[in-house]
């Protein structure tokens, strides 16, 4: 599968026989689109994890199946476990489940082998389609396999940035793909556009339901007082975030948090992660490239987005800010669909808000909690969102590594302060009268 073909939209939530046929269709899409991300990567590679916020896509590609084994095919009686040992190292944190593998360990994993884990796949897989093809899940358990392949474009993501950590980590700095487009668009000057105060009904009505798939964490819908305030039209650009460094902004305290000052000292930030010294290059999943100084300046930390905003005399948006904005336009933009895999300028000028969805993720100013009346999942699943909410920020939008059918208006990402590896970057906000 092309990285560019569509993958089938998620299915309502009517017929339950309708559904499964295409709840099928779209598993075959999703599974096929990992199967064609992890194609580029050898066996050596596979294994290979740079640091301990990341892990082997070998890994992502087993921990994505054993999801499938453990909540779907064992829920409807098939508990014969492909390897009754796998169950501890693909468990990723489901306490409730089972013990697992540490985390930082998972790059020791040499076995099973790649190939081990591909038969692992195919054998899941003959079984979910079987099952799917036949009818045989009921409405609750197909909602379980829709939260699969929901977790699975999650992983897909992950797969993309960990190894891109991982080639940059090697000295050879190998590209992932040497084929990848590399797109230009043209300077688009950045404007402000404001937004009278209003009540905004935030968030997902609760999932299951007739408006589609959401996560836990994007409910109840409830109503949120959004003061009057103006969005920055478009991300900040590479070349925006070069004149923060050349105007001596890792070298400037009263710009950061403390807690980002110090990890500025003692981690030796100097500029955004993947660029080089000179700050002309960066590293991308293409190898090193020429900086495109009008492209969304992406891997940034929370603490770099707070400090650039405040050293351009604003401030990041609320995510309910963000969310406002972007309810009303459509989910459209540079996504994992294009092959691009990195963040472009603006093909087109435009008059609105541009680029709210894909391109990078957007750091907002809103810690990650549970909205009023937060509910989690029932059981095991209940451990996929909730008990990460602590000391983690939002970020909103889609990068050029999401898949656009899994992102929304109401989705809500979270990582800590100092994350740098995803495709992250920002949008100035300000006050407004």
């Amino acid at each position: 599968m092309a990285l560019h073909d569509p993958v089938p939209p998620a299915p309502g939530l009517g017929d339950v026989d309708a559904r499964c046929r295409m709840l099928a269709q779209r598993f075959d899409a999703v599974r096929a689109r990992s199967g064609a991300l992890a194609a580029p990567i050898g066996a050596e590679d596979a294994m290979v994890q740079s640091m301990d916020d990341a892990s082997p896509t070998k890994w992502h590609l087993a921990h994505t199946t054993w999801f499938f084994e453990r909540f779907v095919l064992a829920a409807c009686g098939d508990d014969t476990p492909f390897d009754p040992a796998w169950d501890f190292l693909f468990n990723s944190y489901y306490q409730s489940v089972g013990p697992m593998h540490a985390r930082p360990k998972r790059g020791l994993l040499s076995r099973p082998t790649l190939a081990q884990v591909q038969a692992y796949r195919d054998s899941v897989e003959a079984r979910m389609r079987m099952r799917l093809q036949r009818g045989d899940l009921d409405a609750q358990t197909l909602d379980i396999v829709e939260l699969g392949l929901q977790h699975e474009q999650q992983h897909q993501e992950l797969l993309l940035t960990d190894i891109k950590h991982a080639f940059f980590s090697n000295p050879l700095a190998p590209a992932y793909r040497d084929d990848l487009p590399h797109a230009r668009g043209g300077a688009a000057g950045l404007r402000w556009i404001t937004r009278a105060e209003t009540i905004f009904d935030a968030g997902h009505p609760a999932w299951p339901g007739e408006a589609g798939f959401a996560y836990d964490n994007e409910s109840p819908r409830h109503r949120v007082l959004v003061p009057a305030h103006a969005l920055a039209s478009r991300p900040v650009s590479n070349a925006e975030f070069r004149a923060f460094i050349d105007d001596g902004g890792y070298r400037t305290p009263g710009v950061w948090l403390s807690s980002g000052w110090d990890t500025v000292r003692t981690r030796d930030w100097q500029r955004p992660l993947y660029w080089d010294e000179a700050c002309d290059r960066a590293f991308t999943l293409g190898g090193w490239h020429e900086l495109d100084p009008d492209a969304p300046v992406c891997h940034l930390s929370y603490y770099e987005a707070d400090a650039f905003a405040r050293w351009a005399g604003a401030r990041l948006p609320t995510e309910f800010e963000w969310e406002q904005a972007a309810a009303a336009l459509p989910v459209d933009g540079n996504f994992v669909d294009s092959g691009r895999l990195h963040p472009c300028a603006p093909a087109t000028a435009s008059t609105g808000l541009q680029q709210m969805f894909g391109d990078v993720w957007e750091w907002t100013s809103s810690a990650y909690t549970a909205y009023p009346g937060y509910r989690p999942w029932p059981g095991a699943l209940g451990e996929y969102n909730g008990k990460f909410m602590d000391a983690q920020w939002v970020l909103r939008g889609g990068s050029c590594a999401t898949s656009a059918d899994h992102v929304r208006a109401s989705y809500r990402n979270f990582f800590p302060s100092d994350a740098r590896w995803q495709f992250a970057g920002l949008r100035l906000a300000k006050d407004s009268a």
